[in-house]
């Protein structure tokens, strides 16, 4: 399990959710929306600090991190983060690892 963010991504970070060094941002399972490996259920983002973390990786003193209690959603795949270059918008994607 990894968490791999493009470069696009991580500006798109820093224009929308004003991410600056120190900054954590946490990828989180929710109710709703759909995925490719969990139907019913979408990935959420916000910037708050972690609690238990379970995967994380770091750009530019910024934290992106996904908790303990979402491993059902990501055990056995790699999260991708890129930008839809049109819509401007994060998409998620996810590889077996």
């Amino acid at each position: 399990m990894n968490i791999i963010i493009s470069t696009d991504a991580l500006n798109w970070f820093k224009e929308e959710m004003d991410a600056v060094p120190g900054d954590s941002i946490k990828f989180f399972a929710r109710y709703g929306g759909a995925s490719t490996i969990h139907e019913g259920f979408s990935l959420g983002v916000t910037k708050e600090q972690p609690a238990e973390v379970l995967i994380e990786v770091e750009h530019d003193e910024v934290q992106y991190y996904m908790e303990t209690h979402d491993k059902w959603y990501i055990t056995g795949h790699d999260l991708h983060v890129t930008v839809d270059p049109d819509l401007g918008e994060l998409i998620y994607s996810y590889n077996e690892s």
